[in-house]
């Protein structure tokens, strides 16, 4: 992070200044006391099980000098060296300093969300960019009204192009995120049934997911999933930006004509503005395709060649727990732990599909946030279980129905078995594991997947 000054925080968060002096630097942005670093401003953040303001003397023990305050709360720290600036709300304090810094950097910045494959969607947009720009990114979950801000800050004078990633559980979030951020290009991947119960059906989903274009501009471009039953729709609207789309069908700007997997990857080829082209792309499963479409798109609009985006995509490395296939001297697994919607279940059940010559388990969690679609949502996943799948797992509560809708469909009930904890499902897979089998594990994020799968990966004797 470049320097900022109180005076400019004071500015752009429309602060007071209790104590301090204007011109004093600030060299980095805490808001966990555990990783305070000297020079740094500490924003005390308010949550439902925390108060920041309780950890201000432990930021001082380890050098932080500048700190902000919630106007409802008082500082006792009787020190002369010290800044104080006061302001109404410190988690939009936060992203108030994150827009003025990145307002500093004025190079390419693309948004990514998407109900499903937005982490791997940035990722490999990141990787392409990375081929010929320094581009900085998101790590991990650092998608929300904390963890955007916190990414930007750590722009410098080195970055040519910046891909963040934006999530959101509620209208008007993502839109707070696309305020700080301004991106010329954004990238919707898709519109599925991710918090449908906070956002009430698909299309006001799709409300959401549009509020990355809030500040577009004429030159702004939107690039989406023109597969997608409601991102193709926008094809028919009178839009106030430019409009790119990916995909299968030939509509589409950029469609792929063909494709073929093998354990290195996928090779697909696409139609390229009237050039057909071959890429490769390190990962498994079609949605992956349509990932990488994306990041070509974004790849041919920052004026990247086409040899330079191939690179790009085959230097990608996924993020762990994202459809990570694991392999020991008995198992392979897939572990597609990190979370879960009817969507990404059929895109990792159709990876495990993809094993012919192997006995095929998928073990399968609840998927959260579904509200009174839980039951419909699950019932979907069934129907990909069963044309995938020789032996289903279930565990949790909702989950029970990927079962019965498998049953329904003429999947084998002696092979279908739901569990109520990963540790049952442990104990159960220790009684029927065979060698050369494949496991796909998967469920949302608060199922805790990864037990088993640490389990699957340390598992040699069967």
């Amino acid at each position: 992070m470049n320097s900022i000054k109180i005076e400019e925080i004071l500015d752009c968060t429309d602060g007071k200044l209790i104590k301090g002096n204007r011109e004093y630097l600030v060299s980095n942005i805490c808001i966990d006391s555990r990783k305070a670093l000297e020079g740094g401003l500490f924003i005390p953040l308010i949550g439902e099980k925390f108060d920041g303001h309780s950890f201000i003397l432990n930021a001082y023990k380890k050098g932080i000098k500048s700190f902000l305050k919630d106007e409802n709360h008082n500082i006792d720290l009787n020190f002369d060296d010290i800044n104080v600036i006061e302001v109404k709300d410190t988690t939009k304090a936060l992203g108030d300093i994150a827009k003025f810094y990145k307002s500093k950097f004025p190079i390419n910045y693309v948004g990514v969300t998407g109900s499903t494959g937005k982490t791997t969607t940035k990722d490999i947009i990141h990787s392409v960019l990375s081929s010929k720009y320094k581009t900085l990114k998101n790590e991990g979950n650092f998608n929300n009204h904390i963890g955007l801000p916190l990414t930007v800050f750590n722009l410098n004078n080195e970055y040519e192009c910046a891909v963040l990633e934006m999530g959101m559980s509620s209208f008007g979030e993502i839109e707070y995120l696309a305020n700080i951020v301004e991106p010329k290009i954004a990238v919707i991947s898709n519109i599925g049934f991710s918090h449908i119960e906070n956002l009430g059906s698909r299309e006001g989903i799709l409300k959401a997911k549009l509020e990355i274009t809030s500040n577009f501009k004429e030159n702004s471009i939107l690039i989406v999933n023109g597969d997608d039953e409601y991102l193709r729709k926008l094809k028919n609207k009178n839009l106030n930006y430019k409009l790119k789309s990916f995909g299968f069908e030939k509509y589409n700007d950029l469609y792929c004509i063909r494709y073929k997997m093998d354990e290195k990857g996928i090779y697909f080829n696409c139609a390229v503005y009237n050039n057909e082209e071959e890429f490769f792309i390190p990962a498994r499963g079609k949605h992956n395709i349509y990932n990488a479409m994306a990041a070509i798109l974004v790849g041919i609009e920052l004026n990247l060649n086409i040899d330079e985006i191939k690179n790009g995509l085959l230097n990608f490395k996924s993020s762990k727990m994202r459809l990570d296939i694991l392999k020991n001297s008995l198992l392979t697994v897939i572990n597609d732990a990190y979370n879960a919607s009817p969507d990404s279940m059929k895109a990792a059940l159709e990876v495990l599909g993809e094993y012919k010559n192997n006995r095929k388990i998928s073990v399968l969690g609840d998927m959260l946030e579904m509200g009174d679609y839980a039951q419909k949502g699950h019932r979907m996943v069934g129907k990909y279980a069963k044309n995938n799948s020789d032996i289903i797992l279930t565990v949790g509560k909702n989950s029970e129905y990927i079962g019965i809708q498998a049953l329904d469909e003429g999947f084998d009930e002696k092979n279908i078995k739901h569990f109520k904890s990963n540790l049952e499902v442990i104990n159960y897979l220790k009684k029927i594991l065979k060698a050369n089998d494949v496991v796909l594990v998967k469920g949302s994020r608060g199922m805790m997947m990864e037990e088993i799968v640490e389990f699957l990966n340390n598992n040699n004797t069967i």
